[in-house]
């Protein structure tokens, strides 16, 4: 059986950033045929010929680029082994990979990609990384929330993989120095929201502390005590969201009990 983190961890430092921009088709700069004999040139030509557009330098955007690669490369890397299987989450939903069977010892583990900035420093990122949304699943880790394909309760394990990049404006794929950590939320957690106008659990900026796991908590119970303690804004859209998550757990219930009781008297009768 395979450590998860401890697997990821390995998986990651092989990790390249491959991307060098956007595709354009055609560029009045064009010179055809292209041949190049290695990727080196062909990037170089394709570059000279105007087919080459820089990714987004907005932070959001860039992320979503990042993410993605990410998330085909670790599901790359799954597809080598007996037993594991996985699946990618939701644009919008937690978490963005969710990886289970007998390789990993079963049960089912959230992943979730996150990027960030270094500041001007490069000691610490640019602004705090979120773990999770505090108002929703992460308080009620019992009912099935919209975009979470379980209970956050049912999963077994937690693991975060933070990109760590070095913003390029000069270059067209916009990442330089890029590093990848592999850690449980809590342990990188600190005591402020990562927004002033979000309900997000902010991480701490400081990098050593991020490699490290040396966040602001000693156990994941105090995490999580004071986390779920927290006075998280509930919108109305958020309370529609629980009272509907709330009475399909229940329904789900009442559902189990019946059978349950079905197989019982069914049971009963053939003695």
């Amino acid at each position: 059986m395979l450590d998860l983190e401890q697997w990821l961890r390995g998986q990651c430092q092989d990790y390249r950033f491959d991307l060098r921009g956007v595709f354009r088709r055609d560029s009045e700069m064009a010179v055809w045929p292209v041949h190049a004999a290695d990727a080196a040139e062909l990037e170089a030509r394709l570059a000279s010929g105007g087919h080459i557009l820089p990714l987004p330098k907005e932070p959001a955007a860039l992320a979503n680029v990042l993410e993605v690669s990410i998330v085909d490369f670790v599901l790359t890397r799954l597809r080598q082994i007996d037993g594991a299987e996985a699946s990618r989450g939701s644009e919008r939903g937690y978490p963005d990979l969710e990886i289970s069977g007998a390789a990993f010892g079963g049960g089912f583990h959230a992943i979730d990609v996150k990027c960030a900035r270094r500041s001007a420093s490069g000691n610490t990122t640019q602004s705090a990384i979120t773990l999770y949304t505090g108002n929703t699943y992460f308080r009620h880790p019992t009912l099935h929330w919209p975009g979470v394909p379980r209970p956050f309760d049912d999963y077994v394990s937690h693991l975060d993989l933070i990109a760590i990049y070095t913003l390029r404006p000069d270059l067209p794929h916009r990442v330089d120095d890029l590093e990848i950590i592999v850690q449980e939320p809590w342990r990188i957690a600190s005591r402020s929201r990562s927004s002033k106008t979000r309900e997000y659990i902010g991480a701490v900026k400081n990098i050593d502390d991020l490699r490290l796991g040396r966040g602001a908590f000693e156990t994941p119970a105090a995490f999580y005590g004071y986390w779920r303690r927290f006075h998280f804004t509930i919108s109305q859209e958020v309370q529609r969201q629980y009272e509907l998550a709330l009475e399909a757990t229940r329904q789900e219930l009442a559902a189990y009990r019946a059978a349950s009781e079905g197989t019982s008297t069914t049971e009963g009768r053939s003695i």
